[in-house]
């Protein structure tokens, strides 16, 4: 039996068809906040055999309802607030349902008296911050966030190298509100998980695009964002000086590795893994394949910022393909392109 808070969203209903294949019994709990769902109406996309119950994880009574004949072999947990920007302006918004949301599971399985044997978090490469950098003279540097006056001045860089992340050497050190409950949602599930003797799985995704993603959330990401606008004819704007990096990892790939994962769940402990394609973009390159596509103008450079923006973030994979023996397929042009064949399937 599976369950699956904040199912019904983008990564969760690509996985649907998944979860409905492994298990009897299919529970799905989520919100269906307008800002992901605009009419609220059960989304299209997820499998007809998850059981959608409409509720708040930050409700005890919604998770008591749910609970009331459940007890869940697996847990998917996917319930998130997830924009960067976002959550410096609405920072008791996703502390409430990013932190209080999880605690609130974590409570409703005490009251029960239920433990799954499988716990799995979709957590964030946001938790890593800005990761590790390295210095004109070689030495390590480990910086905190890139302050306003900073990014005002066009001083985007820490040193001259930025290190891909990795769950056995990257210090976690979020710069964003976002970043910092993903990585107290990480602790807290760790902690409870230690306790009952439950097997967890976090994976650490990098920034996921792909068809099924909402083109109405100004939160969801750069890739549909820079889509509309090319579809427009309108040229991108780049942030900072386009120099911005990322990994930018098709859904497919994400689901395959979430397949993985519950298919070999760890023995005894704590996993953590890095999901992403292991190549660094640059928001220039990314804005260049999407433009071209649609025959839109080049990408223009603005010198705008976002604060709490991190200048790089990409990982290495060698270790989840070890574990979850998992390796990505689609590359970030093949995915463009993809989404591109959804986005005017979608629109006509």
């Amino acid at each position: 039996m599976s369950w699956s808070p904040g199912g019904a969203g983008f990564i969760g209903c690509a996985l649907s068809p998944v979860l409905a294949g492994q298990f009897d019994r299919y529970v799905v709990l989520d919100n269906l906040h307008p800002q992901v769902h605009p009419t609220s109406a059960r989304p299209d996309g997820l499998h007809p055999a998850a059981e959608l119950h409409v509720g708040d994880v930050t409700s005890p009574e919604d998770w008591d309802a749910v609970l009331g004949d459940l007890r869940p072999s697996t847990v998917v947990h996917l319930a998130a607030e997830t924009g960067t920007a976002q959550s410096l302006a609405e920072s008791s918004r996703h502390g409430r349902v990013n932190v209080v949301g999880t605690t609130e599971m974590l409570d409703a399985f005490t009251r029960i008296g239920h433990a799954p044997d499988h716990l799995l978090l979709t957590s964030s490469r946001a938790v890593y911050g800005e990761g590790t950098w390295v210095g004109a003279d070689g030495e390590v540097l480990r910086p905190s966030l890139r302050t306003h006056a900073q990014l005002e001045a066009g001083r985007w860089d820490h040193g001259v190298r930025h290190l891909p992340n990795t769950v056995a050497e990257t210090i976690p050190s979020p710069t964003s509100v976002y970043g910092a409950t993903k990585l107290a949602q990480e602790h807290l599930l760790a902690s409870w998980a230690g306790s009952h003797d439950v097997n967890l799985s976090i994976l650490r995704l990098q920034n996921v695009f792909g068809a099924g993603q909402s083109l109405t959330n100004p939160y969801t990401g750069i890739v549909s964002l820079f889509s509309q606008l090319a579809r427009e004819g309108k040229a991108i704007p780049l942030y900072e000086d386009g120099e911005i990096t990322r990994d930018f990892v098709y859904i497919t790939d994400v689901v395959s590795a979430l397949t993985a994962a519950l298919e070999k769940p760890p023995v005894g402990g704590v996993r953590r893994v890095d999901v992403g394609t292991g190549v660094r973009t640059t928001i220039r390159d990314l804005a260049t394949t999407v433009a071209e596509y649609h025959g839109a103008p080049a990408p223009v450079v603005t010198g705008q910022f976002r604060d709490g923006d991190v200048r790089h973030a990409s990982c290495l994979v060698d270790a989840t393909r070890e574990e979850l023996g998992w390796t990505p397929q689609v590359t970030m042009a093949e995915g463009v392109a993809l989404l591109q064949e959804w986005i005017a399937a979608q629109q006509g």
